[in-house]
């Protein structure tokens, strides 16, 4: 094999990592072989704490996608979420409506590019954190850039949105 030739990305991945150069963001993506199912698996293949994992989580607001970032250590309060966007009632999107709503498939949503999510509502949690990881595409490619750049990409306002431990 040459050594010109590149392993190949699926093309969710190519999107994801197309976005990031676009923006010009400092970023690494990554393939793990083993995948990174949950949270906690991907703070495992990563070699971090799962608070630096950022969960992409899809819910139904009044009829609207709006997706939630929150750290991969905490359950997000679908209350808080309806009421930051502010929405009556918000529920957790079904595996067809995630992928309608971003373009990837449930496990492996990254939070941009998006087809159809009308707002994204970014934890504070995940400010205090110099890197966190995002899905990539993939259940087994994630991303790692800054908060900062995650919220300036997603255009994301800040909000408490986890459930009290």
């Amino acid at each position: 094999m040459s050594s010109t030739l590149r392993h190949v990305w699926p093309e969710p991945v190519q999107r994801v990592a197309a976005y990031l150069r676009a923006a010009a963001v400092d970023s690494t993506v990554q393939e793990f072989p083993e995948g990174t199912p949950t949270a906690r698996a991907a703070a495992e293949a990563v070699g971090c704490e799962p608070d630096r994992i950022v969960k992409s989580l899809v819910f139904v607001c009044d009829g609207a996608f709006v997706l939630a970032l929150v750290p991969g250590d905490r359950r997000c309060d679908e209350a808080k979420v309806a009421a930051e966007v502010g929405a009556t009632s918000a529920r957790i999107a079904r595996a067809d409506e995630v992928l309608a709503a971003t373009g990837f498939e449930p496990g492996a949503v990254a939070p941009f590019p998006l087809r159809t999510v009308t707002r994204t509502v970014l934890d504070r949690l995940l400010l205090q954190h110099g890197k966190v990881w995002i899905g990539a595409g993939s259940d087994s490619h994630l991303a790692e850039l800054s908060p900062a750049d995650l919220q300036r990409l997603t255009g994301a306002s800040t909000a408490d949105l986890v459930m009290r431990s």
